[in-house]
């Protein structure tokens, strides 16, 4: 026999077009939904000019090597999101100048982001490698060997294994790359619109929670302020 989620609907019209003398099933209480599992929000956690270092150490210096340091620094010095490194195709560098447009952005915003001399020289030292292998035409900058794209799962599980190489104890991932960008700009006195153009955020108040969320420098202060 049916059950009364099935004839429910049935009863309903009857009972509006008078069909029945009433809703059988008035009263009767549906299937329970259930509540989705609320999402572990885990804080995040910056890492120190010590353990970036040890991190692309660990890379090690063979092509491989070389290519996932200039991968991780990408994403450290631009503050890149995983997707939009793996997006970015050789001529969209343009290392003299210190820039990276940023193509397939979220929300799909081009932007063109800065990047420093010193990551600069890392990536190029890919570039070089990889314009020994002679890729297809339009691979990706951060290709294998014959070219093909990496992928996003790829790309999360090496900080992981980098992390546990390099001897890092704080939980590594590749987004945390993004966080500390954004906490060392904010730490450098940035101004907060610049910070908010290069990470490609839509305003200014997203920004600003960004930040108060890797270091709220506000309690922070003045909790330290505080004396016995």
């Amino acid at each position: 026999m049916a059950d009364d989620a099935t004839h429910r609907p049935y009863a309903r019209h009857g009972f509006v077009e008078s069909e029945v003398p009433g809703n059988p099933v008035l009263g009767v209480p549906g299937p329970r939904k259930r509540r989705p599992k609320a999402r572990t929000r885990r804080p995040a956690e910056v890492l120190t000019d010590a353990e970036v270092r040890a991190l692309l150490a660990a890379c090690g210096d063979d092509l491989v090597g070389i290519r996932h340091r200039a991968l991780l620094v990408m994403m450290y010095r631009a503050g890149l999101r995983i997707s939009e490194a793996l997006s970015l195709r050789p001529h969209d560098l343009e290392l003299a100048a210190g820039t990276v447009r940023v193509r397939f952005a979220k929300g799909g915003r081009d932007r063109v982001v800065g990047l420093d001399p010193g990551a600069g020289d890392v990536v190029a030292a890919w570039a070089e490698r990889r314009a020994a292998l002679a890729v297809p035409a339009g691979s990706p900058l951060f290709c294998s060997r014959s070219g093909k794209a990496l992928t996003t799962a790829y790309i999360r599980r090496l900080p992981p294994i980098l992390g546990k190489t390099a001897g890092i104890a704080k939980r590594m991932h590749a987004h945390g790359l993004r966080h500390t960008h954004a906490a060392q700009l904010r730490a450098e006195g940035v101004d907060i619109g610049i910070i908010s153009r290069q990470l490609g955020h839509r305003s200014i108040l997203t920004t600003i929670r960004y930040l108060d969320h890797l270091n709220p420098m506000a309690v922070i202060a003045a909790i330290r302020s505080r004396s016995w």
